[in-house]
């Protein structure tokens, strides 16, 4: 740290910014420059984005950070959008592509699968997750071809 450099003063916010969060900054990377930006002692955000995922991203400061966990728990929606045919190394659009083929199924085919992923399910995360094993990250892991099991 810079010795000549004078030390921030943090100041008590209070209240929700909702962040349409950008595609290629994590969660955390948008709260922390928030925080910067309004100098807020305390700060916290209400669920983590994938830093590929776009959308709102709420991010509560002081007061606020009170009932961020009411938020995190709230029901949510998600939209994605699914390329069929393509297959990756690490089962996402960052990946190198392995394989294409094109598909052939009927919308009634499409249907009859999606309806097991609806409402309550469970699923073995993938490697290339933001959870993490011993504090660290699987997609790290992953990224150095050691691959972990996962509940």
């Amino acid at each position: 740290m810079d010795a000549n450099r004078p030390k921030r003063t943090w100041l008590r916010v209070d209240g929700v910014l909702l962040l349409d969060k950008p595609r290629g900054l994590t969660s955390n990377a948008a709260l922390q420059t928030a925080r910067r930006l309004f100098s807020a002692a305390k700060a916290g955000h209400t669920g983590t984005l994938d830093p590929m995922a776009t959308g709102l991203l709420p991010l509560c400061f002081g007061e606020a950070t009170k009932f961020s966990a009411d938020l995190l728990d709230a029901d949510k929606t998600y939209e994605a959008e699914v390329h069929f045919g393509v297959t990756t190394d690490t089962g996402d659009a960052e990946g190198e592509v392995l394989e294409r083929r094109t598909p052939e199924f009927s919308p009634q085919d499409l249907e009859a699968v999606l309806v097991r992923f609806r409402g309550r399910i469970t699923h073995v995360p993938p490697m290339y997750s933001a959870l993490k094993r011993d504090g660290q990250p699987l997609y790290k892991l992953a990224r150095q071809g050691v691959t972990v099991e996962r509940e």
